[in-house]
């Protein structure tokens, strides 16, 4: 199994097991940022849908 496989594997999980806040503090969890990631988060990603968001992380994975 590689990244990409896990990766996709993980936002399937949290797709069905987390709401939109719930995604956010997870992400808030995993990612090192200085100052109120999830509120950052919140108001950056306010208008688009969990499958969004998921999307969008999943290219910003590919490009890293």
């Amino acid at each position: 199994m590689n990244v990409d496989e896990v990766v996709t594997k993980v936002f399937k999980i949290l797709r069905k097991e987390l709401n939109a806040e719930e995604y956010l503090i997870y992400l808030k969890a995993i990612t090192p940022r200085i100052g109120d990631s999830v509120k950052e988060l919140r108001e950056k990603t306010k208008d688009l849908s969990l499958e969004n968001i998921i999307e969008k992380a999943k290219d910003f994975e590919k490009k890293s």
